[in-house]
Order: C-alpha cells, then structure tokens, then sequence
C-alpha cells in the first residue's frame, strides 16, 4: 500500500537531488529514507532513481510517476484545506434527542468536547425515552437504540451495543449470582418501560440454543436512568446496554451475570428526519460519535468485556 510520507520523500529527493538532504528535511536518517524509496520502487514494481556515487537521475518510470505522484500530492493537500474551511463553517444549532441514560452518562461529556472542537455550534439536547418520532420531538436527529421505525428517514449506524444482564454486588452478596437464566425467574429484577409495556420477557441463546426468561420484580420505570441507577444501589438485576452500564462495571459497581449466554445487541443509530437535514455538522457528530463508540468498545474488550455480539 502506498504511502503519502514515501511520495512526499520521493518527490523532496528529486526536489534537491539528494537522499541525505531529503531525509534531514524529514527527520530522517539517509538510510531510513533509502529504505522508503526502495521500499516504493517495490510497491510500483519499477525503479524510479538511478543512483550514483555523485548524482541521483530520474529513470523514464520514475519521469512519468513523478508528475501522477505531484498531482496526487496536490490533491490531497487540496482536500485537506477543504476540511479545515469546512471545520470553520460548521456553526449553526443541532436539536439532538437521547436515551436518558446514555444522554447523562455517556454523551454529556463527549457533547462537550465536540463543542469545543466546533465553537460556533450551539446544540439543545433533549433527554427522554419515549420514541414520539423526530417530526412531533420537534427534533433534527435523534440517538436512538434498535430498528428505523420510519424508512422515510435518513439513519446512519454508529455502534452495535451489546447487552448485559448485572447486578450491584450488594444485591449479590444477599440473594446469590444465578447460574443460568432461568434461575432469574426467582429473582427481583428492575424492568424497562415504555409505550405502557414492560419489557419482562429476556432472550438468551447459547451453543444455538435460545431460552426465553419471564422475569418479574418490585420496580418498573420508563426511565432507563432510573433503572440504572435502580441496579447500581442494589434494588436489583437488570437487563441493559453495555454502553449504559459501562462507567459503573469498570468501577466495580456492577457486576456482569451470565457471561456464558449471548443476548442479542442493539443497533445504535443516528437518525434524521429527512436528506436534507443532513448538514455537515449532522456528519461530524456522526463521525465523532462512530470514534467514541469504537474507543468505549475497545476499552471494554481490553478489561475483559468484549462480549459475543449476536
């Protein structure tokens, strides 16, 4: 695979007519950058520099590169100016709506750093968890979890986030870890409400094999920050996203239950009403939010946590 600093080297030895000179220009030794160059010469399959004990000359192969490797230099630096001029645009209000739960535990801080990458944007963030769709939420995009009710709208996927069945290790200390899910029928379970129904049926599957759990407990709420909060003081074992749940299973607050089984993840994504609300800064906060997603992904697999993803 080609890479620009090897273009950019080849085109500053041609530049000054020497590998020693060039390489200084780039903080590199003479014989780093006689590797770069070879290493080029063997991606093309040509040898671009004749090289002698005084002078350095471009070969026919090289003469023809060098004007497609200058044009392609060109236009990169042409894009990244671009990009800067676009970042220096991008102003304006987004009206973003979120999950209660990842809203105030996860997005909070991210929203910040993005404001300070973007100064001239100003966002109004709405909490809830109740779907009443982008148009009535009055609304330019929304982080929702799980399938695009509405095929009109414009949905990019940010992240897939796995489930997690946890419990505060107080909880676990007086009423025992189950073994398997359907010993979760004789435990208090904390529900997720919404629309009026609560989601009191959990599927798990293992080696192919799918169990569906009745679970029923003392505590039922539409806020899923509530829930949360529920499992984490002890009330009770809960059903919720990795991502929700993350700060407080890294704290050891939370413990993960039933590793063995896979539940089945949620799509994450990024929902706007319609194309033409597709703005630049719809686009960066789709990107910034795709790379912090990956990261909190990535962070949770390295403490051990990387969970199956059915």
């Amino acid at each position: 695979m080609l890479q620009v600093q090897d273009l950019k080297l080849f085109q500053q030895i041609v530049r000054t007519g020497n590998i020693s000179m060039a390489a200084r220009q780039f903080d590199l030794t003479p014989a780093a950058a006689s590797a770069a160059l070879k290493r080029l010469e063997q991606h093309l399959g040509a040898t671009l520099l004749v090289r002698s004990t005084r002078s350095l000359k471009l070969t026919p192969a090289g003469e023809h590169f060098l004007q497609h490797c200058q044009n392609a230099l060109q236009a990169l630096a042409l894009g990244e100016q671009a990009l800067r001029q676009l970042d220096s645009h991008i102003s304006g209000e987004l009206r973003l709506t979120a999950p209660s739960d990842l809203g105030r535990n996860v997005l909070l801080p991210w929203l910040d750093e993005f404001q300070t990458l973007y100064p001239a944007l100003s966002l109004r963030l709405e909490l809830g968890d109740k779907v009443a769709g982008l148009y009535r939420e009055q609304v330019d995009l929304a982080l929702r979890y799980g399938a695009v009710a509405d095929s009109s709208h414009v949905a990019f996927a940010i992240a897939k986030a796995p489930r997690w069945v946890c419990a505060a290790p107080a909880y676990l200390q007086q009423f025992g870890e189950p073994a398997d899910p359907m010993q979760l029928s004789q435990h208090n379970c904390v529900l997720y409400q919404i629309d009026e129904r609560a989601y009191d049926k959990w599927l798990f599957s293992k080696d192919g094999a799918e169990q569906a759990v009745n679970v029923s407990g003392n505590r039922v709420s539409n806020d899923a920050d509530a829930v949360r909060r529920w499992i984490v003081s002890g009330r009770g074992i809960g059903l919720k996203s990795a991502f929700d749940m993350a700060a407080d299973v890294l704290a050891g607050r939370v413990q993960v239950l039933l590793p063995q089984y896979q539940i089945k993840a949620l799509q994450l994504n990024l929902i706007c009403a319609s194309r033409a609300q597709v703005t630049p800064a719809v686009l960066m906060l789709r990107d910034f939010l795709r790379q912090k997603f990956a990261l909190l992904s990535q962070r949770l697999a390295e403490q051990g946590f990387g969970l199956p993803v059915e």
